[in-house]
């Protein structure tokens, strides 16, 4: 599937930027690279109407005035052929460190096997290589658990780099979903490429989790997507089990956590990066 690119410049850049960025993530656009100028937002070009984007958000406008002040929005918009974006992830893909303690590797990238968990990744496609500052969140948090629970599921999967890391860390069953059949690929390319044996994929929805249980859920979406999907991972959850949500902004926690108490959920603690934010949910 071809790939929408748009380059946003807003001036001045904080915080209308990051507003921006939640407007476009509920538009359908579900990658961002941040620039000295604004933002590179992707998404499906399948999928994306353009000119709801542009009724819909404040990009269609160009300029914006609220009581806090005022901003001046441009883009421009261009069309990534499928093997273009996988040629540029190829040629900008950089190894992500999670505080020493995870490397996110290519396989273009040198191992240096001085005991410190690798992970190899090939940049394909799909969504969740680590650089993202949501993947990067619950990675650590995975790290900083004393014992990672057994039984797991990674909803929205991506490149499987979270259901990875989960086996590495000694968890014996993860199912691993993504509801795009090329996501769902490239994660079972790179479970094999990580010698991994525990992780099941599949391609679907919520549909999948119908008489399934598990200690801990991973779910790195969007706020719209996981507010929909809430009431599911509490039926697929008992008392005790974990839940760990992120894709969204610090300003959306409160909406989250507010929304996820209505199934029995509790505060369990809370990271933050650049804005982004990882919520820790317990079901009670």
């Amino acid at each position: 599937m071809d790939t929408i690119q748009l380059d946003i410049k807003v001036e001045p850049r904080d915080p209308w930027t990051e507003i921006l960025v939640s407007q476009l993530a509920e538009m359908g656009f579900d990658a961002f690279e941040e620039t000295e100028q604004g933002t590179k937002a992707y998404g499906p070009a399948e999928l994306i109407d353009m000119k709801e984007v542009l009724t819909g958000t404040w990009l269609g406008r160009g300029r914006l005035e609220l009581e806090e002040g005022a901003c001046q929005i441009s883009y421009e918009q261009k069309i990534i052929p499928y093997q273009n974006w996988n040629a540029n992830w190829e040629s900008d893909f950089q190894e992500v460190d999670v505080e020493g303690k995870l490397r996110i590797l290519a396989p273009f990238h040198e191992k240096k096997g001085d005991g410190t968990l690798e992970i190899e990744i090939q940049p394909r496609t799909s969504f969740g290589t680590g650089h993202h500052q949501t993947t990067w969140l619950i990675s650590r948090e995975l790290l900083h658990l004393d014992q990672v629970p057994s039984v797991i599921l990674d909803m929205g999967t991506g490149t499987g780099v979270l259901a990875i890391l989960a086996e590495k860390l000694g968890a014996t069953e993860i199912l691993a979903i993504d509801n795009e059949p090329w996501s769902v690929e490239n994660a079972q390319e790179n479970v094999a490429r990580n010698q991994c044996e525990k992780i099941t994929c599949q391609c679907g929805e919520e549909e999948l989790l119908k008489g399934k249980t598990f200690e801990m859920i991973l779910a790195n979406i969007n706020k719209n997507v996981l507010k929909h999907q809430l009431p599911v991972y509490a039926s697929c959850q008992e008392n005790g089990g974990l839940l760990m949500l992120s894709g969204f902004f610090e300003s959306d926690v409160d909406e989250l956590q507010s929304h996820a108490a209505r199934y029995d959920y509790v505060f369990d603690g809370l990271s933050t990066r650049e804005n982004w934010a990882m919520l820790r949910l317990k079901k009670n």
